[in-house]
């Protein structure tokens, strides 16, 4: 087998091992735009640490996860869920929803509307500047 996906199918065991406190945490909806009753998967922040980390992972259904890994597949109006999930209380969800706000408001006057009345915490935002959507 090759070395890469060697360590590719390590790292899926590694992050499978946090499935189901991260499913607690979402309380089995997604947890950008809370769709309930679909399919969730692991969703890594980046910059990606070198181990998973619990606190940068997100379950996302398939439409965001799909989005966010390919932006030329962008539909503005499903994110306008982030007008809620900026507040959520888990920085990574913060971190994805202000990146993804500062995305959309160049063209989407509701995300920039969003942004103006967001005020992450400086390790938010600077998390947020560590690594490009």
């Amino acid at each position: 087998m090759a070395k890469g996906l060697v360590e590719h199918q390590e790292r899926q065991s590694a992050l499978n091992l946090l499935g189901k406190n991260l499913a607690r945490r979402a309380r089995s909806k997604c947890e950008i735009c809370a769709a309930s009753g679909v399919r969730l998967t692991i969703y890594e922040v980046p910059p990606v640490p070198g181990e998973p980390e619990f606190d940068a992972c997100l379950m996302l259904c398939e439409t965001c996860k799909t989005q966010l890994e390919n932006p030329k597949k962008l539909e503005p109006n499903h994110w306008r869920c982030l007008t809620k999930s900026i507040w959520s209380e888990v920085p990574a969800v913060q971190v994805v929803s202000l990146r993804q706000l500062r995305k959309l408001s160049e063209k989407q006057s509701w995300a920039q509307e969003a942004l103006e009345y967001a005020y992450p915490e400086a390790k938010i935002v600077q998390w947020a500047d560590a690594a490009p959507l």
